[in-house]
């Protein structure tokens, strides 16, 4: 079916209606269905339907279009049956208003229904009977109840079918109005001896499609013959009635007569049909003829009548008329007033005539009755003008001032111009908006809640209440759980508060066994802007709930044990057998224990300890107990409903363990379980072997490595130049200022002057132990890495700066040693104990004399210390203070006091010390020792 849409606009001048849309849809489409886009048609964009909060103003107290306002479409709100709404009139429209604020206007809107074919015709009676004479001749007509339908136009009734046809046929007669009345008619005369009763199927056929059809049987008795039928005195009544007239009043009597004689002559009168929707509006006396009002009349809803009456006498002849009733207007409806603004608050600041709401006026009468005039009492701030027909708008008049009156109570009167006239009244409350200056307040200054654990996460646990002494928005309380923390987890896992109503709701399933009660801080905060707040502090208290069970501590259940305790056979009465122990992780009455003993081998044997769980011989064991007792204990706690742990223990009535060990050979062991022991064990042997074997292997490996690095460096030709002070402790008589000897091995090549000097570390590890006697020899006491093996050592430095370069007179060394008198002969010791700079310079010196050149240009030397990991080129002293070269006879200075001081130094310690010995011949150079040199090197010292 199309769907028409019609389109108009009308602009009416100094009037908030701006226009009129009026669309055409089907009736019962369903919920949700387009009706049309009153933005568009309007002319009015989203935003303004958005911002003027855009709604279905209607009179009707269900609202079937709806303004869907993000869209701005119009939507079937509720399924429309345009019969119940419209009944039999055409055209069938609502009418309603799209009303819009700031700025107030409104908008007229038709939506006009048209009938689908959803209603079959019906008959008001599925069966009919006619008592017809034998004597009717052929032609003769009898009326029948016509079929309704309640749709209309091309879906009303249409035609009707008989059958079967053969006796008789159906005569249609158009009655005006879409009305159709079928007559039944005799074909043939009836004979009662062949056919005493006929029945007749009469089906009424509309015309919508599809099709619907209505059916009716029809019950003839053919009788005796009675040839005069009933005759009313007029084909049409006319009667009038008020509106408020009483039930059971007489509308109208009607006469028939009869010209037979007798029984035939005597008529009975019903109603056979009526206009739809009146069923039960009227009766009549089947005697009297006497029409009676049996409904209440309203001209509003109905304002005329049509009743068909039948006349019928004995012999089952009839007689048809009609009834006008037409219903007369009282004033009896007050004007109805409705306010079209839900809005009753209007800011302080609004300029004079400002549209506050728009008032709808309606009186249901009709003409004089139905003018209605509308004014409000003696205020001057506010004035009542009318915009249009049944439309007013309020306005301020002035200026207003809350702090003069925060709320005004206005009174609109209307009336109508009936006699007696009927008025009516509605107070508007206007309320004048504040502005937001109290903060929400807490019903408690704090609160404590109870929760149980193992609780379902989203349980509502308690609620708090703030309120907010401001008015509207600014009173609407918004609650906040304010950010923190319980052990370390946010509470908002923990928790959570409905912003609206303040309830709190648990999170997570709480466990009393883990946190028993824990605080947070609820904010309220207003919606006024700014928003003001205040806080709160709650306190969950978490209960325990029995959700434990008993966990048994002792005995110990494992598989393998077959006997736990020995009772001898000589124990009295009272012997301590065992105890059971058990704990429940809960607490309180949750967490009582108590133990039974639920089965036993012998229960007259032994008995447990209700509260100890104590396990104990309640007779003296005799020989005749058997070896192996079976005891089943059951610890159970006091919670609802109680949990409960059972434990078994085994007891042996016996002397020894050997008595238990032949009782019990005959057990059978598990020969699944030995075997998976039998495999883990060759698994781990397995694995054992390869790591050992692993192992041994990566030794042995690393052993040959270093072997073949010692004798490559055992082959290369890398001068050693030890240094070896003297102990001025042996010497001097124990009052040296050196207390420890250290060793420092400097290896060069013929190139070294192109690279670094390198230093180990660990200088606390190079103690010397030196033989008086001897200056030739030295044991390392300790081991250490050489630093050939570790070529990325972290402890090589960079280069240092140009002060380390030396001139060619101060190079030491055959070159650099000249026969001046800068040069101090001798061979004794240094003049005072050497410093570690010292030290490092004699390194220094004794690799340059390597060197086979006399006339090399200055080089730059990179170090490294061995004896102390601070140390830095910043710790190195003044280059140029002496340089003594070992195994030779010069020493070089720079400062002339200086070789003067070493001068008279140097003579006067060579009178205290002995002469000194021939120096040894020098070493070839020693390779780096690996640990495996190093071993055997100390067994050699040892032999």
């Amino acid at each position: 079916m199309k769907w028409q849409v019609l389109l108009f606009m009308s602009v009416l001048s100094f009037s908030p209606v701006l226009g009129q849309v009026s669309y055409a849809i089907p009736e019962e489409m369903p919920k949700g269905s387009f009706v049309g886009n009153i933005g568009q048609d309007l002319g009015l964009d989203v935003k303004r339907l958005q911002s003027g909060k855009a709604r279905v103003f209607t009179r009707d107290t269900t609202a079937y279009i709806e303004l869907h306002r993000e869209k701005g479409v119009l939507l079937i709100k509720e399924r429309i049956d345009r019969e119940a709404l419209c009944g039999p009139s055409t055209p069938c429209a609502l009418h309603f208003q799209i009303l819009l604020e700031n700025p107030m206007e409104f908008f007229s809107v038709t939506v006009e229904i048209t009938d689908i074919n959803d209603n079959p015709p019906t008959f008001m009676t599925n069966e009919s009977h006619f008592n017809i004479s034998e004597s009717v001749i052929s032609g003769t007509i009898f009326n029948l109840d016509r079929a309704t339908d309640l749709d209309v136009g091309e879906n009303g009734l249409k035609t009707y079918v008989l059958k079967p046809a053969d006796m008789f046929s159906i005569k249609i007669n158009n009655q005006g109005n879409g009305r159709k009345n079928a007559e039944l008619v005799l074909n043939s005369p009836l004979d009662r001896e062949k056919n005493e009763h006929l029945s007749l199927v009469l089906t009424a056929i509309d015309g919508g499609q599809p099709q619907m059809t209505g059916t009716m049987q029809i019950h003839v008795t053919v009788l005796d013959a009675n040839d005069n039928a009933p005759v009313f005195t007029r084909s049409v009544y006319k009667a009038s009635i008020k509106e408020n007239a009483a039930v059971g009043t007489v509308v109208v009597t009607v006469t028939a007569t009869d010209a037979d004689y007798g029984s035939n002559s005597k008529i009975s009168y019903s109603i056979s049909n009526m206009l739809d929707y009146t069923p039960g509006m009227f009766e009549i006396n089947k005697e009297t003829g006497d029409v009676i009002l049996t409904g209440k009349v309203d001209y509003e809803k109905s304002r005329s009548f049509e009743v068909h009456i039948r006349a019928i006498d004995h012999g089952g002849l009839t007689a048809l008329c009609k009834l006008l009733v037409d219903v007369l207007d009282i004033n009896d409806n007050r004007p109805d007033i409705h306010i079209m603004s839900k809005s009753n608050v209007i800011s302080e600041d609004a300029k004079p005539n400002t549209v506050v709401t728009m008032i709808n006026v309606e009186d249901a009468d009709s003409a004089e009755n139905g003018k209605v005039h509308c004014s409000i009492d003696d205020n001057n701030n506010f004035i009542l003008k009318s915009t249009s027909d049944k439309f007013y708008s309020l306005m301020t008049d002035s200026e207003l001032d809350r702090e003069k009156a925060s709320a005004y109570a206005i009174t609109v009167t209307c009336s109508d111009e009936g006699v007696p006239s009927l008025s009516s009244s509605v107070t508007l409350t206007l309320q004048i908006s504040d502005v937001n200056d109290n903060a929400p307040v807490f019903e408690r200054s704090s609160y404590e809640a109870y929760i149980v654990e193992n609780n379902t996460p989203g349980l509502s646990i308690f609620t708090v209440k703030a309120r907010d002494a401001d008015w509207n928005q600014n009173a609407r309380v918004s609650y906040i759980l304010e950010d923190s923390s319980v052990n370390g987890v946010p509470v908002s896992s923990y928790v959570s508060v409905s912003a609206d109503s303040g309830v709190i709701h648990a999170g997570r399933s709480f466990d009393y066994e883990q946190i028993k009660d824990f605080h947070f801080r609820v904010k309220a905060q207003d919606g006024g802007s700014p928003p003001l707040s205040s806080n709160v502090t709650v306190k969950i208290m978490i209960q325990d709930q029995n959700d434990n069970p008993p966990q048994v501590l002792y005995p110990v259940q494992t598989g393998g044990s077959v006997v736990g305790e020995m009772v001898p056979r000589l124990a009295d009465v009272g012997y301590l057998v065992s105890k059971v122990v058990a704990v429940d992780v809960d607490s309180g009455q949750n967490a009582w224990l108590s133990y039974k003993l639920q089965k036993a081998t012998d229960r007259a044997l032994f008995e447990v300890g209700l509260q100890n769980g104590e396990i104990r011989t309640i007779r003296q064991v005799t020989d005749k107990d058997p070896v192996n007792q079976k005891l089943t204990v059951i610890v159970e706690d006091n919670g609802q409903p109680s949990r409960s742990a059972t434990v078994i223990v085994n007891v042996a009535v016996a002397d020894s363990f050997s008595e238990v060990m032949s009782e019990f050979t005959d057990f059978k062991h598990d020969k699944e379980y030995n075997d998976n022991l039998t495999f883990y064990l060759v698994l781990a042997l397995a694995v054992v072997s390869f790591l050992f074997i692993t192992c041994l292997v990566v030794i042995i490996s690393v052993k040959i490595y270093r072997w073949r690095q010692s004798r490559v460096l055992y082959h290369s030709n890398l001068p050693v130049i030890p240094y070896y002070p003297p102990r001025y402790s042996d010497t001097l008589g124990g009052q040296g200022t050196l207390q420890h000897v250290y060793n420092y091995e400097v290896c060069r090549t013929t190139d070294s002057r192109k690279s670094d000097c390198k230093f180990g570390r660990a200088g606390s590890q190079n103690v010397l132990i030196m033989d008086p006697s001897s200056t030739g020899t030295m044991q390392r006491m300790q081991s250490e890495k050489n630093i050939l093996d570790e070529p990325d050592s972290p402890l090589e430095q960079k280069p240092p700066n140009n002060d380390w370069r030396f001139t060619q007179g101060q190079r030491p060394g055959p070159s650099g040693a000249t026969g001046g008198p800068e040069v101090a002969m001798g061979t004794g010791p240094w003049p005072q104990p050497p410093t570690e700079a010292e030290q490092l310079q004699a390194l220094m010196a004794a690799a340059n004399v390597s060197e086979a050149t006399a006339t090399l240009g200055p080089g730059t030397m990179g170090l490294s210390t061995r004896y102390s990991p601070q140390f830095t080129l910043q710790h190195v002293p003044d280059y140029r203070q002496n340089v003594y070269i070992p195994g030779s006879t010069a020493t070089l200075t720079s400062n002339p006091q200086q070789q003067q001081q070493q001068a008279t130094a140097q003579q006067a310690a060579q009178q205290a010390l002995p002469p000194p010995q021939t120096s040894a011949q020098p070493e070839p150079p020693k390779a780096a020792q690996t640990p495996a040199s190093k071993k055997k090197s100390t067994k050699k010292e040892k032999k």
